[in-house]
């Protein structure tokens, strides 16, 4: 590309950045244009789709979850390790309403931002197996019911990002309070299936 094209594309990016982390992946594409300081058809010649914009922005984003994990799985108390990556999940969530949007699925990504987030998740069934062998995390608690915690985690961040940014924090602490083994009950309702999961997340994104 030509040295103008160049910056115009960085411009581009800079702005998506910060767009989607103020107002989320369904922000309007001529907010990103005006705050990159180029017209709409060059941000179309560059980003032809918005999902053009999610595969050069997330994948580095997502790469912090190959990160935490490896902590979580070098953490010599399985219970430690597991609770310490809910909260490090939950705070990058928190830094970033476009993050947030594409781990809770508000919006159908795909391509390399979905192969980078589920890249990150690959280790999650062994930092739950390892609490659940340990004796601390209820014995009943799988993997899809995680997902549901990100939903649920999820929006308490989107609604309370502006006016109480660390409600998330009071509100997860209750959350583990209930996975703790020495707090479990029997639960009636078994946890999702993945083909349940997949037609959830499916039916979420369509939505938007």
């Amino acid at each position: 590309m030509r040295a103008d094209a160049v910056r115009n594309r960085d411009k581009l990016l800079v702005a998506a950045t910060q767009v989607f982390g103020e107002r989320g992946i369904d922000a309007p594409l001529e907010e990103i244009a005006r705050r990159a300081g180029v017209s709409i058809g060059t941000l179309y010649n560059h980003f032809p789709t918005r999902q053009a914009f999610f595969d050069a922005i997330f994948p580095e984003r997502l790469a912090a979850l190959d990160r935490m994990a490896a902590q979580a799985l070098a953490d010599p108390d399985p219970w430690n390790g597991f609770v310490g990556f809910l909260h490090a999940l939950f705070a990058l969530q928190a830094q970033d309403h476009g993050l947030n949007d594409a781990l809770a699925r508000r919006f159908p990504v795909t391509g390399e931002a979905n192969d980078a987030c589920h890249s990150g998740l690959t280790q999650l069934d062994r930092i739950i197996e390892r609490a659940k062998e340990s004796g601390q995390l209820r014995d009943d608690f799988e993997p899809q019911d995680l997902a549901t915690l990100v939903w649920a985690m999820s929006q308490v961040i989107r609604e309370a990002m502006e006016a109480a940014p660390q409600a998330w924090r009071r509100c997860l602490a209750f959350f583990l309070d209930g996975l703790r083994a020495g707090a479990a009950h029997p639960i009636a309702v078994p946890a999702l299936t993945t083909v349940q999961l997949a037609e959830v997340t499916r039916a979420s994104a369509n939505r938007t």
